[in-house]
């Protein structure tokens, strides 16, 4: 991970997990906790003209799995020039909707694509001479995959990834869970069965060091 002026979050989870129903409250929390500071709030896929028109090829069409692979990884760099890496740079704190966490669960753990493949794209896309970008922190909201598919029932019409089974949404949960463990001083793990106010209420007394 590099050593940067500025600080990067990261919310993951399965689809109807709830990252977003807080998101936006969270990134108004560190505005007012660190007025001196500006907070920018994006998102994977997109954040850029250009990751947006792609979010929507990524999101609907259909396509090879590495094609999809590639495209994650493509959005992610255009993120990164232009959006992530100067916030960072003017130490900016930046709050983003998916990061590349959610590369390893959805189009490994989800779909089966080989982790070493990723990880090549990862370290052509992310690596610097003094690491990798990665987040500072990132709050994983787990979910088990039955409660989140109701609750996908429930919400907006789904995209293509939504509209996939049970078993593939246990398989991208469980892929999220390795990488936390594995790195136990980035992730923290938010139990998303709690209610709303009691997920919020835990984000507040969560100390980060910015």
């Amino acid at each position: 991970m590099l050593n940067q002026p500025g600080y990067f979050i990261s919310f993951e989870g399965i689809d109807g997990a709830g990252k977003s129903t807080h998101i936006e409250a969270y990134a108004e929390l560190l505005r007012a906790k660190y007025p001196q500071r500006e907070v920018l709030l994006t998102r994977e896929p997109g954040g850029t003209p250009l990751g947006e028109q792609l979010r929507k090829l990524l999101l609907d069409a259909p396509m090879n799995l590495e094609t999809e692979a590639l495209l994650m990884f493509a959005a992610r760099r255009e993120h990164l020039a232009q959006v992530i890496e100067p916030a960072l740079q003017v130490g900016k704190i930046v709050i983003s909707d998916r990061f590349a966490d959610a590369s390893f669960a959805y189009q490994s753990g989800g779909r089966g694509l080989s982790i070493d493949k990723l990880q090549q794209l990862e370290l052509w896309v992310q690596g610097r001479a003094g690491g990798l970008v990665q987040p500072n922190i990132t709050f994983l909201f787990d979910l088990p995959s039955d409660i989140a598919e109701d609750r996908r029932s429930q919400a907006r019409a789904p995209d293509k990834f939504e509209r996939l089974d049970l078993a593939f949404f246990e398989r991208v949960r469980q892929e999220y869970l390795r990488r936390a463990k594995a790195e136990p001083d980035r992730f923290c793990i938010l139990d998303a069965r709690q209610t709303p106010v009691e997920i919020w209420n835990q984000l507040q007394y969560i100390t980060i060091n910015i």
